[in-house]
């Protein structure tokens, strides 16, 4: 299975995934909750800016945390105890080779991780397998085609489509977020619902103009500039009109907007 990140392990993306959870928490998780004495699966959970606030939403819950990069459990496990949560074990582990017993788990959460995976039919097979009678599956992921704005750019759209096309060859799918009903129901969830999360920024949301705007979606195609050059995808001069165009939407008169998609589901 390709598990390849294209965003890459650093700081700056480490960062980057931190503001774009403390930006959404309200729109992608404010319904996210579970029962005292849950044991959930939380997978993928990167540098756990998504399991601090699942963490904090269900502090009678118990979390198991897990991602395949070590380096991401090494931050994961400095932000959890940051923030003094005690509900949460994290651990190293492959979506696919999870060690786990058959049904283990009351609930899973999946957040921005099907994304990356060539296969992720397969990941929701494995991942129900651990899932008890009666349990669930959440799953969140954005959708890159959703992302629209003021005023519009040629070049802007260029420069995202290079990320698009870097996570397709990478084995991911960066428009995930409009496949999330099929995906569930081919791998055999039963009552699942869709609801689309919309972000709309405008100078009157200043916070949502640095947070989501400046710091998650613009500084994650800037953060593929390398990569789109070296590949021969776009040319210099219009991937950095293009960056500036998205940086443009962040004015007094700018709009911006992008889709994420959030899908619950029963066994």
């Amino acid at each position: 299975m390709n598990h390849t990140y294209v965003h890459g392990y650093n700081y700056r993306e480490n960062r980057r995934l931190q503001d774009q959870a403390q930006t959404l928490t309200e729109l992608l998780h404010s319904d996210t909750s579970y029962p005292d004495r849950s044991l959930v699966l939380e997978a993928g959970c990167g540098v756990g800016s998504q399991t601090v606030t699942l963490a904090k939403n269900s502090p009678g819950a118990r979390f198991i945390s897990v991602d395949i990069s070590d380096e991401s459990i090494a931050q994961a496990k400095d932000n959890i105890h940051a923030e003094g949560i005690t509900n949460v074990t994290l651990q190293q582990g492959d979506i696919f080779h999870l060690p786990f017993a058959e049904h283990s788990f009351d609930h899973v959460f999946v957040c921005f991780v099907l994304e990356h995976l060539n296969n992720p039919v397969a990941a929701l097979i494995c991942l129900k397998s651990l899932i008890k009678r009666g349990g669930t599956i959440t799953v969140i992921e954005g959708d890159h085609g959703s992302t629209y704005f003021y005023p519009d750019s040629e070049d802007a759209n260029k420069a995202i489509n290079c990320q698009i096309e870097l996570q397709r060859q990478a084995g991911g799918n960066a428009l995930i977020g409009r496949e999330l009903f099929p995906l569930l129901i081919q791998a055999g969830f039963k009552e699942c619902r869709v609801s689309p999360r919309m972000v709309y920024v405008d100078a009157s949301k200043p916070e949502l103009v640095e947070g989501f705007t400046r710091n998650t979606f613009t500084a994650m195609i800037e953060g593929v500039r390398e990569k789109a050059l070296n590949n021969g995808l776009i040319e210099e001069s219009v991937f950095d009109n293009g960056i500036k165009a998205l940086y443009r939407t962040t004015e007094a008169d700018g709009v911006f907007c992008y889709t994420f998609f959030k899908a619950c589901a029963g066994i």
